[in-house]
């Protein structure tokens, strides 16, 4: 199958995909698109669970390892700032318009493009699972968390997000915890009770200075910001409580329950974290598809955003089409060229491998 033949359906599905309103938790009508695509080039044992789409290479053979290929097809709603019907798939020289063009539609249909390519040899030396999947953009647990454990055991993983098609071999974790100074309510006037905020003081200041002894190569620090601060009632009542809300960036130094532990260790007030299941994600630069795209002129850097890599537990490469920059911008874009050239990257890496 030739390259101009890849490329130019996978524009047209793109096209399809931007005019298929997909907010997430509200992709259905995109997983049919996808499915249908999957069916009319041939792909055979399509898997759909929700909003959630994946196939295996024809000649799957379960003593060989898999290679995952995912990316999401959900989209952010569009912001107030456009200017163009962010519905409307518009071509303008080498740019095509539309939401979701390039977070993370051009890395959806080049990673399919890839996968078709491959799919009916019977000869690789790896297995090739396509999931093209839901809820990225609000983490939610319809998504690739819920598929993974039908995918059967997988070995390592492309994530397709817009890289510029560079190679983000590590990815930052995120946790968010709450926080509550516990004091004791007083009268202000009074000198009584204990006041919850001078408590939450203390913590925050620790929040603000202290740095985790383990620094990465690619991120540096954990980096911790206290975003949201509440407390007291009424200008005389010494409060009994103040909440404060913690952003922590994790690095592939750590491991999000390590970070948490470090936490409890050193502040006094309670500890609660919304989750934990947004881990830092990496993989070795000496790993065979590394090489592979350093070999073909790629970089490797450390990604500073969070990604449905997060949920992996397996080594996972952050590498796809079009600019992070441009993600959740108004009048949004992809050029056509860097869907060409994602196409042609994914698959001469593969086949260094394969």
């Amino acid at each position: 199958m030739n390259y101009e033949e890849l490329y130019g359906d996978a524009v047209e599905l793109l096209k399809s995909l931007i005019a298929t309103p997909s907010i997430s938790r509200g992709e259905q009508d995109t997983a049919v698109l996808i499915d249908r695509f999957l069916t009319h080039h041939g792909v055979q044992n399509i898997n759909r669970l929700y909003n959630n789409v994946w196939a295996m290479n024809r000649y799957f053979d379960p003593g060989k390892p898999t290679i995952l290929l995912n990316s999401h097809h959900d989209t952010v709603k569009p912001n107030s700032a456009y200017t163009r019907n962010p519905f409307t798939p518009t071509v303008e020289g080498d740019r095509l318009y539309g939401l979701g063009s390039n977070d993370a539609g051009a890395s959806v249909v080049s990673l399919l493009a890839a996968f078709r390519h491959f799919y009916d040899r019977a000869d690789m030396a790896y297995n090739l699972c396509v999931a093209i999947t839901a809820e990225e953009e609000n983490s939610g647990n319809k998504g690739l968390e819920c598929v993974l454990p039908h995918l059967g055991k997988l070995d390592f993983a492309i994530v397709g997000e817009p890289t510029l098609m560079q190679l983000a071999i590590a990815e930052r974790g995120l946790i968010v915890i709450d926080c509550v100074a516990h004091g004791r309510a007083g009268h202000a006037a009074r000198e009584e009770g204990d006041n919850a905020i001078y408590r939450a003081m203390k913590d925050i200041e620790w929040f603000r200075t202290y740095r985790f002894p383990r620094e990465s190569d690619l991120f540096g620090a954990v980096k911790m910001t206290v975003t949201i601060i509440n407390a007291g009632s009424q200008h005389n009542v010494v409060p009994a409580e103040c909440r404060f809300t913690v952003d922590i960036r994790v690095t592939d130094r750590y491991t999000n329950k390590e970070v948490v532990e470090e936490i409890r260790r050193h502040v006094d007030c309670e500890v609660v974290p919304r989750s934990t299941r947004l881990k830092p994600s990496s993989i070795d630069p000496s790993h065979p598809i590394v090489k592979a795209g350093l070999a073909l002129g790629r970089t490797t850097y450390g990604s500073p955003t969070t990604s449905d890599q997060a949920l992996l537990d397996i080594p996972s490469l952050k590498l796809g089409v079009g600019d992070s920059a441009r993600s959740h911008s108004a009048d949004e874009f992809v050029h056509l060229s860097e869907i060409r050239e994602g196409i042609e990257l994914y698959i001469r890496m593969l086949e260094q491998i394969l």
